[in-house]
């Protein structure tokens, strides 16, 4: 396996200004999977689902060139739900039912074909599940990359720091960037960030952009302007797929690399969002991709004179 994933296969319930949906699958791990596979068609997944999760959504994953022997169906148990609604900006949003489920409980076990993968990507867990991952590594992977939120600085910030010693890069929002470090300036926040372990940063701006940062460089992505916002849930983890199954196929991290990644994983996001949950990845043609790409491309160019 080039890329390693570990992260929720979940139900969600949404609703935004623009509508409702029933129960759809979503999930950190099906967006982050889901999302990579426009790149990298040879990766895995590990994860829980109870036995009421449909066959046919798995049956999915595999034709798209996910590897889904890491996922546990516990016995008579059912799957984690996450119902919220979101407010007018479509940033904020109120949270309304979570039932943990199988997730509450979950243990992961990394199968012995995966434990060598180059690249590993650390789904919005616990932090001490997302170690977990990385102590069943036979060989320190390339690039281990880590998205956490504000919970877990909540209620789990030794364990954090613990996990965040073990990761290369960590991708989180501004405001998370901002509680997790006590530092307002984007710029700040990132090197009291790279101080805890990871030696590269990545903060989410939403509908502002991107920052990448490093000990010595800084890149800026913008956000591609929209003219509709359908439905924010999964745009970070959609982010964080495209950006790994990117940096897996290329096999490469340099900070070069890392610039159309994130690139990658911006296209990707601006696509998420058009449609309720999985909806418009799963329609989504390479076509179409690269076209997105290209207008990000054409967005930020320019000549000094």
């Amino acid at each position: 396996m080039q890329l390693l994933t570990v992260g929720s296969v979940a139900f969600d319930a949404i609703e935004t200004p623009f509508g409702k949906s029933d129960k759809i699958v979503g999930g950190a791990g099906t967006y982050i999977s889901l999302a990579a596979s426009f790149f990298n068609r040879n990766q895995a997944l590990v994860s829980v689902v109870g036995e009421d999760f449909p066959t046919d959504v798995l049956d999915g994953m595999v034709n798209r060139g996910i590897d889904i022997r890491g996922i546990q169906i516990p016995e008579g148990g059912k799957t984690f739900f996450w119902a919220g609604k979101y407010h007018n900006d479509m940033n904020s949003r109120d949270t309304l039912v979570t039932e943990l489920n199988v997730l509450g409980t979950f243990d992961p076990v990394v199968p012995m074909e995966y434990r060598n993968a180059p690249f590993l990507m650390l789904g919005n867990l616990s932090p001490d599940v997302q170690r977990k991952v990385v102590e069943q590594m036979e060989v320190r992977p390339k690039l281990i990359a880590m998205d956490t939120m504000n919970f877990w600085m909540d209620i789990a910030l030794d364990e954090l720091h613990k996990t965040l010693k073990l990761v290369d890069l960590l991708i989180v929002n501004d405001e998370e960037a901002r509680q997790l470090t006590g530092e307002y300036a984007l710029k700040t926040a990132a090197k009291r960030i790279m101080d805890l372990g990871p030696r590269l940063v990545i903060i989410k701006k939403g509908e502002h952009g991107a920052l990448l940062f490093s000990a010595d460089e800084v890149f800026y992505a913008p956000a591609l302007p929209l003219e509709e916002v359908f439905d924010p849930t999964g745009a970070g983890d959609t982010f964080a797929g495209g950006l790994m199954g990117y940096l897996s196929i290329q096999d490469d991290v340099t900070f070069d690399s890392l610039k159309k990644a994130v690139i990658a994983g911006s296209a990707l996001a601006s696509f998420c969002v058009e449609k309720f949950g999985t909806q418009r990845l799963e329609e989504l043609t390479k076509n179409e991709l690269d076209e997105r790409i290209k207008a990000f491309y054409t967005l930020s160019q320019f000549e000094l004179a």
